[in-house]
């Protein structure tokens, strides 16, 4: 477990350089100015984890300025203290499908930047893998799940779960 802290202890410290050179958003619009990574720019292969279907399941929650986690299927959000500037009524939504993903309202949310980082950790314990070496990472996605862009992630192939940083609500799916 020790390598893993330290990653993602490096991966936050780089997103912090990259979230903190930014404007503050406005608290419910994407932030236009940090163009999305490109996919095909930083990671090869690509594509979205085949899973067995988890059980479709919904979870609201109301989280204020002091921050909160929602755990939903097996899958967990933290919102740190600061991330957000007012109460918000959160939703996160499992459905029931052969990708792991996850969806957001309300969609475009967008996190003050923070002396901390809202995480989005993903079990992929029901997906298949491929060959070893591959790392698991979350993908920001459409609605027709095409990846628009890979968020700094970590994997923790042990544990079979993935966590990554979010800037912003939308939907997310584990890929490779």
């Amino acid at each position: 477990m020790p390598g893993f802290r330290s990653a993602l202890s490096a991966m936050l410290v780089g997103t912090a350089t990259v979230v903190l050179s930014c404007r503050e958003p406005a608290p419910t619009a994407p932030d236009r100015l940090v163009p999305p990574l490109q996919a095909s720019a930083i990671y090869s292969p690509t594509g979205l984890l085949q899973c067995r279907p988890l059980a479709y399941d919904s979870v609201t929650k109301r989280i204020g300025p002091k921050g909160g986690s929602i755990r939903v299927s097996k899958h967990l959000l933290v919102i740190p203290d600061g991330a957000l500037s007012q109460p918000v009524r959160v939703t996160l939504v499992v459905p029931s499908d052969t990708v792991n993903r996850i969806r957001f309202a309300p969609e475009g949310l967008v996190f003050r930047p923070a002396a901390k980082f809202t995480t989005l950790t993903m079990s992929y314990a029901n997906c298949e893998t491929g060959s070893a070496g591959r790392r698991t990472k979350i993908a920001y996605t459409d609605d027709s799940l095409a990846i628009l862009e890979y968020v700094p992630s970590v994997d923790d192939p042990s544990q079979r779960k993935v966590t990554g940083v979010l800037r912003h609500f939308s939907e997310y799916a584990a890929s490779w």
